[in-house]
């Protein structure tokens, strides 16, 4: 009792000094400083007769600051602060030492009455009308027809709250550790899993990805003032895998309460997914199997299912042999299957899209440009920027990019056909490998997405990407070969035109360059046969002796525009 009264004490007075700040700025509007072709008040802005420019990313970041004082939500930030305040008190009196942040998630919830959103499988056919629906507690992966599903949300009932209350709330669960809200992906949770029982998620706390402007690379190599990196290599696992196996996962543990015959979750892997699939399996105790192609992933990737107690078999085949192998195997035996294939996946990967938009305020960049192999992602970046808009949450979609390496391009070269049709190809070896695909599954949702956004494909051979990834580490970033991919489809479209020097634009990164050293190490090496590695650096051998030394480092501070004397 004593906790609750503190906490409402707490909420009580948050709110009235909200309230007296906000009617404040309502009766006194404030102006900030005139920036080229914009004059910003608390409550608009007006453009000038000149010519509009953008301010730069700084001028940009001290108008935010000041117009973000009147957005504020007061019930939203009441809410969110009753139980930390509350817990902290009590904690320090020693009286909840005991309880987990589940425990205090629970017990919260109890006293929570809160309007019940749902979602349901259904065939993903746009612009077929169906009746075939299924519970999201069922095992299955296609429609009777063949076709993928899709898991569609109840967008009334959604929209029953305005943009502005979707944003408020998603903003003030940011940065906290209140079960399960101080995940990336399960801070929108009404919009992934909306059923789901806090008790049942698996979570590590991710998403929450740093968002980096890439100030350097983008004026020193392409002319751009505003291009951003979205980390998602920035992960529990290393990759942006993370997403949707903490979505999957919940929903089997789930499953399993529910008495779902389900002994294990199983997936085909070029390595991210049976990290991330091992990861979360282990967390709650769940079996996982592992099938991965024979000396084809690099061995940090190889390692993590390992360590994780995954059961990894190494075939002798390619994704797309594994592929198939694993789907024989999940109709035979209650092996759960955990690809793309699976919908689910793609709730929680929609996250990042929406998580860029709420870096920015909720404004929208022109461009998303995405790494693409088996496709889900580029999809599940299509529904999260659209799930925004249509609940009024932005106000436009980006333009989206699918990068694909050359050596595995079927999309590219559909597209490049104006999509008339779509053939499966033998991809050849990438050290992209975690989009060495030439059978997508998702390649009807990847079509859906780029053809309703306006969307690009473009391509990168393997001197492209890693001289990409090579140049881009030089200002500072260390990718993996798949940004690699994505950052040479940049530079090809800048160099075209079709990017502007101004667009906002983003890179989605899909995992860590730590997890692809070997390739790095090659590329500044020398030793990757037909690549010229225009940007190796490798290490200076020199004797133990001052005067050598003196001369080495003459010689190379004068190439690089530094002469000492």
């Amino acid at each position: 009792m004593a906790a609750t009264a503190r906490a409402a004490a707490a909420a009580s007075s948050l709110a009235a000094s909200s309230v007296g700040a906000d009617c404040t700025g309502c009766r006194q509007q404030r102006t900030l400083p005139t920036f080229t072709g914009f004059r910003v008040s608390k409550h608009k802005a007006q453009a000038s007769p000149q010519k509009l420019q953008r301010p730069s990313v700084k001028v940009r970041a001290a108008m935010d600051d000041k117009k973000a004082g009147s957005k504020r939500d007061i019930k939203a930030e009441a809410s969110a602060v009753e139980l930390s305040s509350a817990v902290a008190a009590d904690v320090k009196n020693g009286a909840r030492s005991e309880e987990s942040i589940k425990d205090v998630a629970r017990n919260k919830a109890a006293h929570d009455v809160k309007e019940v959103f749902r979602a349901k499988y259904v065939p993903f056919t746009p612009g077929v009308a169906t009746t075939e629906e299924y519970s999201l507690d069922e095992v299955l992966y296609r429609s009777k027809n063949g076709s993928l599903l899709d898991v569609q949300h109840d967008m009334e009932a959604l929209k029953k709250y305005d943009g502005q209350y979707w944003k408020n709330l998603f903003d003030s669960r940011i940065g906290r550790t209140e079960w399960p809200y101080g995940s990336g992906v399960w801070s929108k949770k009404e919009w992934i899993l909306p059923e789901i029982d806090n008790d049942d998620i698996v979570s590590m706390f991710e998403g929450n990805s740093n968002l980096f402007w890439a100030e350097r690379f983008g004026k020193e190599t392409l002319g751009m003032s505003d291009l951003w990196v979205k980390q998602c290599g920035n992960s529990h696992t290393g990759s942006f895998k993370d997403l949707g196996m903490t979505v999957l996962v919940s929903q089997v543990n789930r499953m399993i309460k529910k008495g779902r015959a389900v002994r294990a979750v199983g997936c085909a892997s070029t390595g991210d997914t049976s990290a991330a699939l091992s990861a979360y399996c282990a967390a709650a105790g769940i079996p996982a199997i592992v099938f991965l192609p024979a000396d084809k992933i690099s061995i940090a990737q190889l390692v993590q299912p390992i360590a994780n107690g995954a059961l990894v078999l190494s075939i002798d085949t390619d994704f797309d042999g594994c592929m198939r192998l694993i789907r024989e195997v999940t109709a035979e035996l209650p092996i759960y299957l955990a690809n793309s294939l699976n919908s689910l996946r793609l709730e929680g990967q929609k996250t990042a899209a929406i998580e860029i938009c709420q870096q920015f305020n909720w404004v929208v960049p022109d461009w998303v440009i995405v790494p693409g192999g088996n496709l889900g992602n580029i999809y599940a970046f299509y529904k999260g920027f659209q799930m925004c808009k249509d609940l009024g949450v932005i106000d436009r979609m980006p333009r989206l990019v699918c990068a694909q390496a050359a050596n595995a391009n079927p999309l590219y070269r559909a597209y490049k056909a104006g999509w008339d049709k779509f053939a499966p190809i033998k991809a050849a070896p990438t050290f992209a490998s975690a989009i060495q695909i030439g059978d997508p599954v998702s390649i009807d949702r990847a079509i859906y997405a780029l053809t309703n956004s306006d969307g690009i494909v473009e391509e990168a051979t393997e001197e492209e990407l890693m001289d990409a990834a090579a140049q881009a580490d030089r200002t500072g970033m260390f990718n993996c070969p798949h940004t690699g991919v994505a950052l040479a489809a940049l530079i090809k479209l800048r160099n075209k035109g079709v990017i502007g020097p101004n667009d906002r634009t983003v890179v989605v990164s899909t995992a860590h360059g730590l997890k692809f050293t070997q390739s790095k190490v090659a590329y500044h090496s020398n030793e990757i046969a037909d690549v010229t590695s225009r940007f190796a650096n490798p290490p200076v051998t020199v004797p133990e002796n001052f005067g050598k030394v003196m001369d080495v480092l003459r010689r190379e501070l004068d190439k690089r525009g530094d002469k000492i004397k």
